[in-house]
This record gives structure tokens, C-alpha cells and sequence, in this order.
């Protein structure tokens, strides 16, 4: 078996979403939850096929977020999973409504972070193990970091 990591690249200022869903019908169904969950959205999401013709099928309300989902899945190269590429939204204000899509299996991600999908592959095809998302920790944060932490969520009206 062969273990490789594949980078994901995005714009400037985008998040990523990666899942896992088993159906063709994901493509229209997660088109549907995103637009619902926050009008006037941008994004990009394309699903790989697992049998069949095996094509990405991909959907979008943003042509380049549409483009840089298609060619980060056609690098992942795996079966049945998903990827979207979003802005003018947080992965926050969309991730229980994909959740919510019957298709949809698990998420691997949603992040902003510098993003690495690990891809196993054997003589059945490729999948994907996990993703390696941001950097480790470099310590426990003080009380000082609470309270910025809190302060923060209250600016962007996360918290009241």
C-alpha cells in the first residue's frame, strides 16, 4: 500500500470542507444545503465517483472557487469524496446542514488552515485516511489568551 499527502491549494481568504459521501446525488443535495444555509454565498464543490463513469461531478455559485474544488479533488484522486471551497461564509454557518445531507458520511475538515488530505492507495483504488490541518500547539493557553479568545468571538457576534 502506498501512503502519499496531497496539499490543498485555495484562494486567499477561503475555507475547505472535505467529506465523504457515498452517492451522486451529493452534488445537487450539498449545492442545496449551502445556498439555503446562507444567501448570497460563494463557493465551489466538486464530488468524485467511486464506480460507474467515475467523473467529478462539480456545482458551484463562484466559476474559480468551482475550478480550484475540481482540480484539488482530481489531485486527491479518491472515491466518494467531497470538496468545497467557500467564501463570504464560515464553515460554522454551513456544517450541520451538510451533515444533514442524506449522502454524506463523515467530515474529514473544515478549515482555513494550510491543509494536507493523506491518501492511501492499493491495488482497489485510493481513499482518503485523514488530513493533516494546521500546525500542533505550541502550549496551554493563560488567562490572558481566555479572555482574548472570548473577546474575539463577542466582536465577530459569535457570542453575545
Amino acid at each position: 500500500m502506498k501512503i502519499e499527502s496531497v496539499h490543498v491549494e485555495r484562494p486567499d481568504g477561503a475555507n475547505v470542507i472535505i467529506g465523504q459521501s457515498h452517492f451522486i446525488k451529493t452534488v445537487e443535495d450539498i449545492y442545496e444545503a449551502l445556498v439555503n444555509a446562507v444567501p448570497g454565498i460563494k463557493f465551489g464543490m466538486a464530488f468524485s465517483e467511486a464506480s460507474g463513469p467515475r467523473l467529478v461531478r462539480a456545482e458551484g455559485t463562484d466559476p474559480e472557487l468551482k475550478s480550484c474544488a475540481i482540480e484539488n479533488l482530481e489531485r486527491i484522486a479518491a472515491g466518494h469524496v467531497f470538496l468545497i471551497v467557500m467564501r463570504d461564509a464560515y464553515p460554522v454557518n454551513v456544517l450541520n446542514r451538510i451533515k444533514e445531507v442524506p449522502e454524506v458520511c463523515s467530515i474529514f475538515c473544515a478549515t482555513a488552515n494550510n491543509l494536507e488530505v493523506v491518501v492511501a492507495e492499493s491495488s482497489k483504488g485510493r481513499g482518503v485516511i485523514g488530513v493533516i490541518d494546521g500546525q500542533g500547539p505550541l502550549g496551554v493557553e493563560n488567562d490572558e489568551d481566555v479572555k482574548e479568545r472570548k473577546d474575539f468571538l463577542r466582536k465577530i457576534g459569535y457570542k453575545r
